[in-house]
């Protein structure tokens, strides 16, 4: 007689703690349910993994008989062709799909066998584990274990932190694999002109069109900065009666205008010129220039005596982390800042459009404090590059990529009259603006235990460790422990 499985509880029914709890619960048993899937999958793998040609009477397999095949990567196992429909019908899906499936699985057990070990301890989700064995599909299983330790090293990271790990060592573990894509990206070139669709898509789309460019990195950043620039000065210079009612124009609206402007050289010269004549007469005159024409009113036919400034050549403050390899020499990869992992050749390129200045290593092991509110731009630098983002629990954001640079929490709240030295390396920590606000006014306590260290509890009794292998669960018990250690050491 079959038993009925005890009905769950009403999440209305719950306290905070207890919803709390079971959130967590059921994001680890939809973990464990997903590993499970995939053992299983792999034993079915296993029990029809020998040469079913190998079997005494066997139907050739030129004549429809069994045969075996190897769906997974360099290293992986064979199976026999003719189990995957049965196992297929049992997971309700086809057998091309369960064939695919089979696939990551083979992969993340032979290949990454480090990796799968944090996937069944359900530190690692199953998805990142599936996305890092296509990112290394091309790798042997000689060159995966590179990739292989290095994302086991940092399961605990976020799932964007660990993919960007997976796609620095699969360029590492094969640089001149890494040269031939660059090659072959560089022939994508191209800039094309996308029109709406006859239909839903025009109706929908009137009187608008799509460009869509390919271009080198390096490129695309100059370019971008030049329509952010025009940008601002369009907005700036804009006839306010033909602001739209309620809300004003934005961002967007501001840069279309700006790719526009430069599909007519002359107009953005002109344009450009004229703002930067303007500039000049207001730095010089400014009561001389009562009614100086809008340079939104400018076009080609409205020349300017004057040069416009050098465009040719930006400023840019780019981060790059090279390390020693094994032979003392500097490693054939870098880590780019908002970028990731690109070649050290590649940088020359990336940087042809600025002028270069090197400015000296910043020594992160160095700390100091000072006696006022604001964390001085040496600290806030040096906390930033320890932290490659915000270090909430389970944050994914990286530094240089958000849209929002990260503000600096003080742990230990600032008092205006405390103790002198209470802004530093010491007491520093990257948040996101919603998650500042959250530790500032819900209640939640934090400790920096070190310079990258900080033990997090939450108003209703999560805990948890952030560190610079990522975040970790750890016990009421062994929360208080390290907070009566730092006591102690204190």
């Amino acid at each position: 007689m079959a038993h009925l499985a005890t009905a769950p509880q009403d999440p209305g029914d719950l306290t905070p703690a207890d919803l709390l709890r079971a959130a967590e619960h059921e994001i680890l048993a939809t973990r464990r349910s997903e590993v499970r899937q995939y053992e299983l999958l792999l034993a079915w793998a296993d029990l029809h993994s020998g040469d079913p040609q190998d079997q005494p009477g066997a139907v050739p397999a030129r004549h429809g008989g069994p045969k075996l095949i190897y769906p997974g990567r360099d290293g992986t196992p064979g199976v026999v062709d003719l189990c995957l429909p049965e196992i297929a019908a049992a997971r309700g899906e086809s057998p091309l799909t369960c064939r695919n499936t089979l696939r990551v699985a083979l992969d993340l057990r032979h290949r990454f066998p480090r990796t799968w070990a944090q996937i069944q301890a359900l530190v690692l989700p199953v998805w990142v584990g599936r996305q890092i064995t296509h990112l290394a599909r091309d790798l042997t299983a000689e060159q995966v274990a590179v990739v292989d330790q290095a994302v086991a090293d940092a399961a605990a990271q976020s799932p964007g932190r660990v993919l960007e790990i997976a796609e620095a060592k699969t360029i590492e573990a094969d640089p001149h694999a890494h040269r031939h894509r660059l090659k072959l990206a560089a022939r994508t070139r191209g800039v094309w002109l996308h029109r709406p669709r006859a239909g839903e898509e025009r109706l929908h789309n009137p009187g608008v069109a799509m460009i869509i460019a390919r271009l080198e990195t390096g490129d695309a950043d100059a370019f971008d900065a030049t329509i952010t620039e025009i940008a601002a000065l369009l907005e700036e210079h804009a006839d306010p009666d033909h602001q739209p009612e309620g809300e004003p124009h934005g961002t967007d609206h501001w840069r279309s205008e700006a790719f526009a402007l430069l599909a007519d050289p002359a107009a953005a010269l002109a344009f450009l010129t004229r703002c930067h004549d303007l500039e000049t007469t207001d730095d010089q005159a400014p009561e001389a220039q009562p009614h100086a024409t809008p340079p939104s009113d400018v076009g080609p036919a409205a020349p300017s005596p004057f040069h416009c400034l050098p465009r040719t050549r930006g400023t840019a403050r780019v981060f790059v982390h090279l390390a020693l390899g094994a032979d003392g020499q500097l490693a054939p990869l870098a880590r780019v800042e908002g970028l990731g992992p690109v070649l050290a050749t590649q940088l020359a390129d990336l940087l042809r459009h600025h002028d270069i200045t090197l400015t000296p290593v910043i020594d992160l092991h160095q700390g100091r404090s000072v006696n006022g509110y604001e964390h001085p731009t040496d600290v806030r630098e040096r906390v930033t590059l320890r932290t490659a983002g915000s270090v909430f629990p389970h944050a994914t954001d990286l530094t240089r990529q958000a849209g929002r640079p990260p503000d600096l929490d003080h742990v230990v709240p600032y008092e205006r009259h405390g103790p002198p030295g209470q802004t530093g390396d010491h007491n520093a920590a990257p948040l996101q603006r919603l998650t500042h606000r959250a530790k500032t006014h819900l209640g939640y306590q934090v400790h920096q235990t070190g310079p990258t260290t900080w033990i997090w509890r939450t108003p209703h009794g999560l805990t948890r460790l952030v560190d610079g292998t990522g975040t970790h669960r750890i016990t009421e018990g062994e929360h208080s422990r390290r907070i009566d250690l730092q006591w102690l050491a204190s």
